[in-house]
């Protein structure tokens, strides 16, 4: 995309979003998808300070060292943060007239379906994924995850102290073997262990670290929802027995 593109999305999109958004919305949304900091762009056509804001972070972003694409989904994500639901359709025309490409990506589609998630991965990732919210896209589907074990043990604990305890091959209230054998138990016990793993590498980082101080790329995304997709497999498959832990 040109500089001059980026000229006039910095000031058509300031336009459109100066009565909806503040200035700490502005600057919290840009600190959560750019690693860079602000640069001002005199413009004395300007009057008010929140279009401001945004004709500047657009326009330091259009100064970075990148490639187009990268620098497109950056915008996306950043506009997409701080633009409500009755400003989205003037949001994307600006960006379509300004050859951002605002469809999905049927490469990027192709790639996340070939995968074969499970089914709540595709309902609640998928969107996420393809508008490049990688960060986001794993922090949810872990969320999720977390959620139906906590459903089907019944249990009220958290993380890594709920996956080790509804999974134990003992005491645990969800079992996916029978925890007769030794490769019963390992098996049992593995489950806990990644699962408990998944809570402390994946969900506790992207729950308390800023999407741009904990990037996640496209490549790393697919592979962390593949693996939760299969712990999510195992759930379904396991058997719930006891009472609440």
């Amino acid at each position: 995309m040109s500089g001059q593109n980026y000229r006039m999305i910095a000031n058509q999109a300031g336009d459109i979003l100066k009565y909806d958004t503040t200035l700490n919305e502005i600057d919290r949304a840009a600190k959560s998808v750019f690693s860079f900091q602000l640069e001002e762009f005199p413009n004395e056509a300007i009057t008010s300070s929140r279009a401001k804001k945004i004709h500047d972070w657009v326009l330091t972003l259009a100064k970075q060292k990148m490639d187009n694409a990268s620098r497109s989904d950056l915008l996306k994500q950043f506009l997409a943060l701080i633009t409500p639901e009755e400003r989205k359709q003037e949001i994307e025309e600006l960006l379509s007239t300004s050859k951002v490409n605002t469809g999905i990506n049927t490469q990027k589609k192709s790639m996340f379906s070939n995968r074969k998630f499970h089914s709540k991965i595709n309902t609640y990732c998928q969107k996420l994924f393809l508008d490049g919210h990688y960060f986001h896209a794993v922090f949810e589907a872990a969320k999720i995850y977390h959620k139906l074990v906590q459903q089907k043990s019944q249990s009220e604990k958290n993380g890594q102290q709920l996956m080790l305890e509804v999974w134990n091959p003992d005491r645990g209230t969800l079992k996916v073997t029978a925890c007769q054998s030794e490769t019963d138990r390992n098996v049992q016990d593995g489950i806990g262990f990644l699962s408990a793993g998944l809570m402390r590498a994946i969900r506790n980082p992207t729950a308390h670290e800023p999407a741009h101080e904990w990037p996640i790329s496209e490549q790393d995304c697919l592979d962390i929802l593949g693996f939760i997709s299969f712990l999510m497999r195992k759930l379904d498959e396991s058997v719930h027995y006891g009472g609440k832990s």
